[in-house]
């Protein structure tokens, strides 16, 4: 059984993932509508799940529409979660492979790493330490 993964990530900000039972509107509409504010512009590529977006209140829904070979069309793109989804494949294929009750953990650990990519990590992990001990 393959594991389904959903990311989103809010322009110039943090991406969020989240393993999910299946891509359905019924799961991935409630945990847009949780993260994304209803004044939001939503950006997305032409995955049936996103269709009606607007309607759940958003002021904008733009697809990006990949089976026309088409990757940008003006503001309109997905290339910041498309680049994490390259860098958390090339991360989880240096492992060479990984137990599907561990996946969940490096996925987040990759999600972390991205979100605070322009920081000190070494800096940070200590700092949390120090905060909370082991």
């Amino acid at each position: 059984m393959e594991t389904k993964v959903f990311g989103m990530k809010k322009r110039e900000d943090k991406v969020y993932t989240r393993i999910v039972g299946n891509c359905s509107a019924e799961e991935l509409v409630p945990i847009i509508k949780r993260l994304a504010p209803n004044d939001s512009t939503i950006y997305s590529d032409e995955w049936k799940a996103y269709e009606g977006l607007v309607n759940e209140g958003y002021r904008g829904h733009y697809r990006v529409k990949h089976s026309g070979d088409v990757f940008a069309n003006g503001r309109a793109h997905v290339n910041g979660v498309e680049n994490f989804c390259g860098i958390a494949k090339s991360r989880l294929t240096r492992l060479r492979g990984i137990r599907k009750e561990k996946f969940y953990l490096h996925l987040k650990e990759t999600e972390w790493r991205f979100n605070h990519r322009h920081e000190n990590i070494y800096k940070l992990l200590l700092n949390r330490l120090r905060k909370s001990p082991l």
